[in-house]
């Protein structure tokens, strides 16, 4: 699993994409607590067999958050979000929403997560390739029609290691918590990059103002 730092680079990539002339810093704590929230519900694995990657990681909630901000601004006779935090608020509530979705779950899509929980109960995991060969033609295995990317339900899965809770039922003293920062090339790269890229874009803001 990428860990919360690998999870709020990818969100504050984000925010500099697409929260355009409303980012800063401000803005980018509203989304970067946005995308922390789904790995909350790795305390929901003290009382819920899989309860983490299922209770915050299903898209029911940013589909609810993506509807609402609809309903007030296109519904309503006046947004609510409009009149009191006005454009910023708009733009930064619809990225906060995005972020959500995209760095908060989609991370974890890679390694396993409960996307319909609890409407339907079942772990999948986003795993395969995509390749041109010059005699195959286009071959991809991310989609596979003879198979099933299913990894059982939250509770045949169980219990997932985290620094918060590492392993199922007491923990035998002394307790090893490893919270980590980077687990592959890939993810200290994309937290470096994102660290540059925020710096420069509130460099700038701080410029302009």
């Amino acid at each position: 699993m990428p860990s919360l730092v690998v999870h709020l680079a990818l969100g504050g990539l984000l925010a500099a994409a697409f929260l355009r002339e409303q980012f800063d810093a401000r803005a980018l704590l509203v989304v970067f607590v946005a995308t922390a929230i789904p790995d909350l519900d790795v305390f929901a694995g003290f009382v819920i067999a899989g309860g983490h990657r299922s209770v915050l990681h299903n898209i029911w909630i940013p589909l609810l958050g993506a509807g609402l901000l609809y309903y007030d601004r296109r519904v309503r006779g006046s947004s609510a979000v409009s009149s009191r935090w006005g454009q910023w608020g708009i733009r930064v509530a619809w990225v906060s929403v995005l972020a959500y979705a995209i760095a908060g779950i989609g991370l974890d899509v890679l390694y396993g997560v409960n996307p319909l929980y609890p409407v339907y109960d079942q772990f999948y995991k986003l795993t395969g390739k995509l390749v041109y060969s010059t005699q195959r033609g286009i071959v991809q295995t991310f989609v596979d029609l003879g198979g099933s990317p299913e990894l059982g339900s939250a509770r045949e899965v169980g219990h997932v290691a985290s620094g918060v809770d590492p392993t199922e039922g007491s923990e035998p003293e002394p307790v090893d918590r490893v919270f980590p920062v980077a687990r592959a090339g890939w993810e200290l790269y994309l937290t470096l990059t994102s660290a540059v890229v925020l710096a420069i874009r509130l460099f700038e803001n701080r410029r302009r103002s």
